[in-house]
């Protein structure tokens, strides 16, 4: 495989952070999930992942609903479409670079 093929080039830098390939990753899982649930299943503080969700939404992969449940603030958190795909093919990338194989075009 030439280097113009390898699947390393089809990576997304933005997606590629541990932290922010974890988030997608539970995202991925869900229609829709709530902040403190991403939390937790990542096991990042409350700072790390507002951080987190704020370079993913710039990149306009993560959409982010806010309200209430009772008096509670709550925030919830989404792959928006962009994302999802973004997502589907960083992993698909991941296991050519696993499988040691070029990617297929299209």
């Amino acid at each position: 495989m030439s280097a113009a093929e390898h699947p390393r080039h089809a990576l997304d830098d933005v997606i590629h952070a541990p932290v922010r390939f974890s988030v997608m990753a539970t995202l991925a899982a869900a229609e829709e999930a709530e902040f403190g649930f991403v939390r937790d299943g990542v096991q990042v503080s409350d700072s790390v992942l507002s951080k987190t969700v704020t370079v993913l939404e710039r990149a306009g992969y993560v959409e982010v609903r806010k309200g209430y449940v009772g008096k509670r603030p709550r925030t919830w958190l989404r792959l928006s479409g962009p994302g999802r795909r973004a997502f589907e093919a960083h992993v698909a990338a991941l296991r050519a670079i696993a499988e040691g194989r070029a990617l297929s075009a299209g």
